[in-house]
Order: C-alpha cells, then structure tokens, then sequence
C-alpha cells in the first residue's frame, strides 16, 4: 500500500453531491505509482499508433510509465509489443528507432531475436564457439510480448494480461461509431505533433471530456460550434465525452473537402463526436477526418500529448491537411493553460477536488467515478494479499 491514502467515497457519490478526486491524485509519487497499477496497467490503454511503424522491420522503443517496451511491425506484417530487454541479462534491446533487417540482436552478449520474438542464436552461449548449452533452452527465452490490440490505428496494451478481451472491453465504443468501421489513413509527417504539458494525464483526460470551457478557451471553435450545440456522452466505467450537432468540414480556397468516409451515413453530416477512452487515449470522429491523442504518462506532473490525424484516404490533399492540423494544433494548446493551471492548483492545501455541475460536468465526473472504483478495487486486491 501507498504511504498515502486517500478517501475516495464522496468522489463516487452522486454527481450533485460529489467532489473530485483529492489533490493527492494530482500530485504524490505514491499514488501516482498506485494509479499506475490500478488504471494503467490492468486497463487496455494506449501505447502508440500502427502508423509509428509503418514497414515489417520498423522497430520503436517506447518507454511506458517506466515499463521498457518495443513497438515493432514483424517481418509478415504484424504489429507486435515487447519487452524490449535480452532475457539474458536485462539489457536494452533497442535504444532509438530503426529498420530492423535481420534479427534483434542484443549490443551486451549479442543475442538475437526474430521480429516475431523468438530467440534464434546464443552465439558462445556453451562456450568460446559453443552456440548453444543444454540448460539454455531458446523455445523458452523468446521476449517477453506484450498483449496488444490494435483499434482505430491505436496500439492498446494490457499489461497485467487480465483484462477482458479487447472486442469485450471496448464493445459499447465500438458499437457506437460502427459505421467508422472503416481503414483509417494516417496523413503523415504533416498530421502528427506532440506537447508536452505540465500537467497531470487526467487533467488531460477532464478537460477532455466536457464542453463547458468552450466559449472562454475555445472562442474561435466557439464562434461556430457553440455550447448549447454540444450534448454530452457518457458510458459509465468505459468513456466519456461530448459531441456537436454543428460540425463545419474544412475548405480550401477552391471550395474543396475532404472525401467522406464511405457509406458514414446522413446522421454524421453535421455531427462530430469527442470520446475520452479510459484510461488515456482521446479520439474525434467526424464525416471526414478522425484523430486519435495518446496521453502518455510522464510522472504525476507532466504529461506528453502524442496527436495523430486520419482521413479516408491515403492520398488527401496535402494542403488542406496542413491547415486541418494546425487548426487541431491551435485548440488543443488553447488547452494548456487551463490544465497547466489546475495542476498548480492541486497543491493546495485546503481544495478538496472541487465539485461538477449535474448538468455540465457530468461526462468529467464520470471519469472520476471510474478512477475512484478502479483505485478501491486495486487497494482491496492488495489488502488482501497482505
């Protein structure tokens, strides 16, 4: 158990009565590291995108709230998640991203792997030119793989390996855009960017989730789509969110668009929808565009917004896509100020997580409720393991 325990019952009443999660969640390394467990590890979360590794080869090492992992594309074209240490002595396998062109081979003791995991050579293992030794045994020593799902181009990875499969774990958000259903195309170099923010990934994951900050952080966005052109989504336990019934597709000069998604249906032609996936990954959908945000835990203060931007074909027009992500770019670090500053105000000493508007703020207490029940069960796991 965390040297920090926190009261969680009035997070988890209703949301008229209820306060959010305490500052502690915000800002103490041991319930950071609790959380890690409880909401990260043991959920389906976000690691990455497929598009990371685009060719069989491409090998990426990514470092996952301290977990060691390589994102690599196999050489039959899977895309696959491991630990990315030798399972002789613990060394890093891969430093910085690379095409892997034969094997994984390790820079210690030069123990190699196939891109599939299997270890295929232990060279002076036996001794000087002795290859292999009795008690070595290869089928046993592949790495260490990683569950993984790959949805809406995102890796989502099960660490603890318990989670209910992914196509049960995910079946309500997957059933609601079923008519996206649809290959997604990565826009490329021009339609991904990252910030970093000083902030706590829920924070991130809070603002998120609700409309209400629209006119006075978005007022642009506002202009158009306006508050009481938002409704609010909520999936108690999985996601939650908002959506607009005003969405205005993006133009060149010439008058041109972006080609709808194939058969998406009338419903969605002035519709767009923002979802907040539980535990850290933020999509959008839209008649023409999605995009998909992956909140990378940084430590209890900082977080890594990783943003990636799809369309329905791979050959969009490059132009209209470069103005698509910086208008995207510009209302998402509209944002940072907002949960830069409700970090600083975590310290606090006497703010006791605040409270929601029933009607606003309804989706954000959502996201509360599923952390503190995620937090209690966690803490009754470990209580009686004790």
């Amino acid at each position: 158990m965390p040297q920090t325990v926190t009261d969680l019952s009035n997070v988890r009443a209703d949301v008229s009565r209820a306060n959010g999660l305490p500052n502690a969640h915000y800002i103490d390394p041991a319930i950071y590291d609790e959380e890690k467990q409880a909401l990260l590890f043991s959920q389906w979360a976000g690691l990455a995108v497929a598009a990371d590794v685009p060719e069989p080869g491409d090998a990426v090492p990514l470092d996952f709230v301290g977990l060691p992992l390589l994102l690599i594309r196999d050489k039959d074209g899977d895309v696959r998640v491991f630990q990315n240490i030798c399972r002789h002595r613990g060394m890093i396998l891969v430093e910085t991203p690379r095409k892997i062109e034969g094997a994984i081979r390790c820079p210690y003791h030069s123990w190699c792997y196939s891109t599939k995991g299997d270890l295929v050579a232990t060279p002076h293992v036996g001794g000087p030119g002795q290859n292999t030794h009795d008690a070595i045994k290869r089928n046993e020593l592949g790495l260490i793989e990683v569950r993984s799902h790959i949805w809406r181009d995102v890796v989502w990875i099960n660490i603890s390996g318990d989670a209910p499969a992914f196509e049960d774990a995910m079946s309500d958000a997957m059933q609601r855009w079923r008519e996206f259903e649809l290959p997604l195309y990565h826009g490329g170099h021009d339609s991904r960017f990252t910030l970093d923010v000083n902030t706590n990934w829920k924070l991130a994951v809070e603002n998120y989730c609700e409309s209400y900050h629209l006119p006075w952080v978005h007022p642009g966005l506002n202009s158009y789509s306006r508050l009481e052109d938002h409704y609010n989504i909520e999936k108690p336990g999985e996601y939650s969110g908002q959506g607009t019934l005003v969405y205005r597709q993006l133009s060149n000069e010439n008058g041109d668009t972006f080609p709808d998604f194939e058969e998406v249906g009338s419903r969605w032609n002035e519709r767009a929808e923002y979802i907040a996936v539980y535990p850290n990954v933020l999509l959008g959908t839209h008649r023409d565009h999605a995009f998909a945000i992956i909140l990378e835990p940084k430590g209890p203060e900082r977080t890594v917004e990783h943003v990636h931007l799809y369309y329905s074909v791979p050959d969009s027009d490059e132009g209209l896509r470069m103005r698509n992500s910086q208008l995207w770019k510009t209302v998402f670090e509209e944002d940072i100020f907002v949960v830069e500053g409700m970090q600083k105000g975590r310290h606090a000493e006497q703010f006791d997580g605040g409270r929601f508007s029933p009607v606003m703020d309804s989706p954000t207490h959502c996201f509360h409720h599923w952390v503190a029940d995620k937090v209690e069960i966690h803490r009754a796991k470990a209580k009686a393991a004790e």
